[in-house]
């Protein structure tokens, strides 16, 4: 039987790629997007909903599908209050967990980042830890939180810093080898490979690392 996916992020560089590839993917009968402008995507498999990202567990009735996956992610130079900042990289993926639970959804998969911790004195860190910690407690089936390190993609915004973060990594990721794999900038059509794997297959972790991630890729 076909599944349907939903999408929270859909607009970001992750949550477009993953729309396209599920709009191909002949497994998928609908793609759901819940989010707060419209994506500018159109294919017949797409159902938008615009809503306030911050109410989702308004939408409990709408909020129904076989995956889930959470996109959704800012930076600190987008989103510089604090407050708003953990609503998003935490209050969302948290929000999504519960309804998972909620409406017997059975598989969801987050994305996070490399060094998620919640005893970080990293703002960024702790709130991604916190959010992991937080996700797992709920007991969604199927959980799992990818934490891709330096995403190499190109962005209609300008990252400066990151451009040249990708740029350097290009360098350096031929000599991260060993338990430094984790540390190799990842491009996102990985990521997404990984999350169309995790759509239909187990895996023994629920935190996936970098490594990890471009290893199923590989092997999807």
């Amino acid at each position: 039987m076909k599944k349907t996916a939903l999408i929270l992020g859909i607009t970001g560089v992750t949550g477009t790629l993953l729309a396209r590839h599920l709009f191909d993917d002949d497994r998928f009968e609908k793609v759901i997007s819940f989010h707060r402008r419209k994506s500018g995507l159109q294919h017949p498999k797409l159902e938008e909903h615009i809503v306030d990202m911050f109410e989702l567990d308004k939408h409990q009735d709408r909020f129904k599908a076989d995956v889930v996956f959470c996109c959704v992610g800012t930076t600190q130079s987008k989103t510089s209050d604090k407050e708003t900042y953990k609503k998003i990289d935490y209050g969302i993926p948290l929000a999504a967990a519960k309804l998972c639970v909620a409406n017997g959804i059975e598989r969801l998969v987050v994305i996070s980042a490399l060094g998620a911790d919640p005893e970080s004195r990293v703002f960024y860190n702790k709130t991604k830890g916190e959010m992991e910690r937080d996700v797992l407690a709920e007991k969604p089936n199927n959980t799992y939180l990818l934490e891709p390190a330096l995403l190499a993609a190109e962005r209609e915004e300008k990252r400066t810093s990151e451009k040249i973060g990708i740029m350097v990594f290009k360098v350096l990721n031929p000599f991260l080898i060993g338990p430094l794999k984790k540390f190799r900038s990842i491009k996102p059509e990985a990521l997404v490979k990984t999350m169309l794997y995790l759509s239909f297959n187990s895996y023994e972790n629920a935190r996936i690392t970098s490594d990890e991630i471009q290893k199923i890729a590989d092997n999807a």
